[in-house]
C-alpha cells in the first residue's frame, strides 16, 4: 500500500487504535472487533509478547486493514516491523535511526514527542507526523497552542484520548488521534470481550463524525 494512502486513511479515519496486551492471545478478534466499530488502522505495541509473530499473522489475515508497530526504539526493530507486515511505526520519543530506517522503504513513521523543540525535531528528522505523548498532560489546550506557531507539523496526540475529548483535540488542530485504554481496555481484552471494544470504537467514530 503506497505511503500517502496510508497517511490518508489515517488522517480521514481520525482514530489510531492502540492494541497493548499482556498476551498475543485475542489480538486477531480484537482487530476484527474493532473494524466492526469503524476503526481500521491499529497499532500493536512492542510491549505485547510476540509482537512481531503476531504482526505478521493478522497482517496476512487482514490485508485490507492498516497495521502498525508501536514503542519501537531501534532501528533492528523497526526493520523487522516493517518485514513483518506493519504499514507504519510509532516510537515513544525521538528515535532518528528508526526514522532512516522508516523512510529508506517508505513507511509512515509518527514519532513521539512533546515540548516544542522535540517535536521541530522530530519533524525536521523526518518523522511523517509527530506522536505528541504523553497528552492527557497538557489536553487540547496545548495542542492548539503548538500549533498556532507551528501549523505545518502533523499532530497525534496520544494519552487522554477519549470519546469526550476527541472532538476538542481534532478542532484544536490535531490530524489525527491515538488512543489506547479508553478504546482497548485490559479487562476487555483478557476478557474476550468483544462487544464492548467494538461499542468504544462506535462511540469513538460516532465522535468523529461530530467534530467535523
Amino acid at each position: 500500500m503506497d505511503k500517502e494512502v496510508i497517511l490518508n486513511k489515517i488522517r480521514s479515519e481520525k482514530v489510531v487504535a492502540i492494541i497493548r496486551g499482556n498476551s498475543a492471545d485475542g489480538v486477531l478478534d480484537c482487530a476484527k472487533a474493532l473494524a466492526d466499530g469503524g476503526l481500521t488502522s491499529i497499532e500493536l505495541t512492542m510491549t505485547t509478547p510476540g509482537a512481531l509473530r503476531v504482526l505478521g499473522e493478522v497482517s496476512a489475515a487482514l490485508p485490507d486493514f492498516i497495521f502498525g508497530l508501536g514503542t519501537v526504539l531501534d532501528a533492528e526493530t523497526a526493520r523487522a516491523g516493517i518485514l513483518a507486515g506493519a504499514r507504519f511505526l510509532v516510537t515513544p520519543a525521538l528515535r532518528p535511526d528508526v526514522i532512516k530506517v522508516c523512510r529508506r522503504y517508505s513507511i509512515p513513521v509518527f514519532c513521539g514527542a512533546l515540548t516544542p523543540t522535540e517535536i521541530v525535531e522530530a519533524w525536521e528528522t523526518g518523522a511523517d507526523a509527530v506522536k505528541v505523548f504523553p497528552a492527557e498532560f497538557f489536553g487540547p489546550a496545548y495542542i492548539k497552542s503548538v500549533k498556532a506557531p507551528l501549523p505545518h507539523i502533523d499532530l497525534v496526540p496520544t494519552g487522554g484520548v477519549t470519546p469526550d475529548t476527541i472532538g476538542d483535540f481534532l478542532k484544536a488542530g490535531a490530524t489525527a488521534t491515538a488512543a489506547g485504554s479508553a478504546l482497548v481496555d485490559g479487562k476487555s481484552l483478557k476478557n474476550k470481550d468483544w462487544t464492548t471494544i467494538r461499542g468504544k470504537a462506535e462511540k469513538f467514530v460516532a465522535a468523529v463524525a461530530a467534530a467535523k
